[in-house]
């Protein structure tokens, strides 16, 4: 594995393969986990769409997922969570009584929750802003990778202004050669990027409707 973390640094520039991996093969979370922890950027499967992933703590690995995707750095990435217990390495606070509401609810699932964040999170993560966009996804490998490799800065795994993938096959089309790794899931079951709800206005604001907008707006109502 190391090897071929090394030939693909070696090589970044250069034209390549990406590697796929099925999700329930046993030295794929072994071998996700490794990547990130060198600052790799790789696709994985989620609850909503195909997501490109990289530790939330490293700048390089940000600006390169901004790289992969040709994401204007304007634009913050959300987190992604295993657990919980991970809210307390990205959103600085106590929870409201509200957003405590919305996690038994919504957790984990499709529901994305802009929080305040920590002030020593990379400012490349928020765009130089004050806020933070968390979720714990509601998929079991995408969790366990989180829990193992810490929260995750993450995006939908297309190019920037490419059409959102569904599939491995359509993360290949757009990305293939641009990361060393992609993890195949399947079909996402949801097929609609999550619900976006800022907590740090009053009165809260859906930004983007998703697929429990309405659920969302009779809780917050």
């Amino acid at each position: 594995m190391e090897r071929r973390i090394g030939k693909f640094m070696e090589e970044k520039t250069q034209v390549q393969s990406t590697e796929i991996l099925p999700a329930h093969e046993g030295r794929t979370l072994a071998d996700a986990t490794t990547l990130l922890r060198y600052g790799q950027v790789i696709a994985a499967p989620t609850d909503t769409v195909y997501g490109l992933v990289c530790r939330y703590d490293r700048r390089g690995a940000i600006e390169e997922l901004y790289r992969v995707k040709e994401r204007p750095p304007e634009k913050a990435l959300p987190v992604l969570l295993g657990d919980e217990s991970q809210l307390a390495q990205v959103v600085e606070g106590e929870l409201s009584a509200l957003a405590q509401e919305l996690i038994a609810c919504f957790w984990p699932g499709p529901l994305t929750l802009i929080l305040p964040a920590l002030p020593h999170l990379p400012p490349v993560l928020t765009a130089g802003g004050s806020t933070v966009g968390v979720r714990i996804p509601d998929q079991p490998f995408l969790r366990e990778l989180a829990r193992q490799a810490g929260p995750l800065a993450s995006s939908s795994a297309n190019r920037s202004r490419g059409a959102e993938c569904h599939s491995a096959a359509e993360v290949l089309a757009q990305l293939d050669g641009r990361i060393p790794l992609l993890v195949d899931g399947g079909s996402s079951p949801l097929a609609q990027a999550s619900t976006v709800l800022d907590l740090t206005t009053t009165p809260p604001l859906i930004l983007r409707e998703g697929p429990v907008g309405a659920a969302v707006r009779r809780v917050i109502a």
